[in-house]
């Protein structure tokens, strides 16, 4: 390898330099025929960024090369896995359902007629992944959990009301709004909201769906927390009408 990697065409000489400088780490200096017998003994740990995370100035921060660590003690390095890193790294990891609202009515609605909004109480329940690291001496992992709190709603106009008047509607029970039924059309949505003005020739509104979920992890040895939230929503194109009446 160091061979191949010093005489490649066109190689230049920093990088023939560093290939000197890291064999002469393993193979003659610090780590001279290190761990040969010692397999059992503990572990390399290397550096590698989180792919995810690359505009993140912790992905660079370890410049530390291969080292060799004991089972059972502390890398030493700042960002070494640990059940919280693992939590993270489970983070990024998640995906939840879209966020699209059912409306009614379904198709186009009218000038101030109520517009309820629910979304699918079967899709929308707490969501984990679990991320581990499973080598002699080290066995760790950490499961992140995200669970919806609330829904909020922006009806792209400010020619519009929204239920609650904040636009966002908590979770109730599990369910996220409520779903209407035949006879509901004189009330008023516990989730939902009423457009002022038709949306005309401009096109449909936009109505902004955004829900916001709850992160926490637990992990090895009784560890665990909360992390930032995080907010995840879709924009759907909503028809407003007016009403037409015939006067006699």
């Amino acid at each position: 390898m160091y061979s191949d990697t010093v005489n490649y065409p066109g190689q230049a000489n920093y990088a023939k330099s560093a290939v000197s400088q890291y064999r002469d780490i393993y193979k003659d200096g610090k780590y001279k025929n290190y761990n040969l017998d010692k397999s059992d003994e503990g572990n390399w740990w290397v550096a590698v960024q989180n792919a995810n995370r690359l505009d993140s100035l912790d992905a660079f921060s370890c410049s530390e090369l291969p080292f060799w660590v004991k089972n059972g003690e502390d890398p030493g390095v700042k960002n070494a896995v640990t059940p919280e890193v693992l939590s993270q790294l489970a983070y990024d990891r998640i995906h939840v359902p879209d966020t699209k609202v059912t409306l009614a009515p379904a198709g186009a609605t009218k000038v101030n007629l109520p517009t309820w909004a629910w979304l699918d109480s079967a899709k929308f329940k707490p969501v984990s992944v679990t991320a581990s690291l499973n080598v002699p001496g080290a066995n760790i992992s950490a499961t992140t959990t995200a669970t919806p709190e609330s829904l909020k709603l922006e009806p792209g106009t400010t020619d519009a009301e929204t239920y609650p008047t904040s636009g966002e509607c908590p979770i109730v029970n599990g369910s996220i709004g409520t779903p209407y039924i035949k006879g509901d059309a004189d009330k008023i949505p516990p989730c939902g909201l009423t457009y002022l003005r038709a949306s005309g020739d401009n096109g449909p509104y936009k109505l902004r769906a955004t829900i916001t979920w709850k992160i926490n992890w637990t992990g090895t040895g009784g560890s665990g927390g909360d992390l930032p939230d995080g907010t995840f929503g879709t924009t759907q194109d909503v028809t407003v009408e007016e009403i037409q009446a015939i006067n006699r």
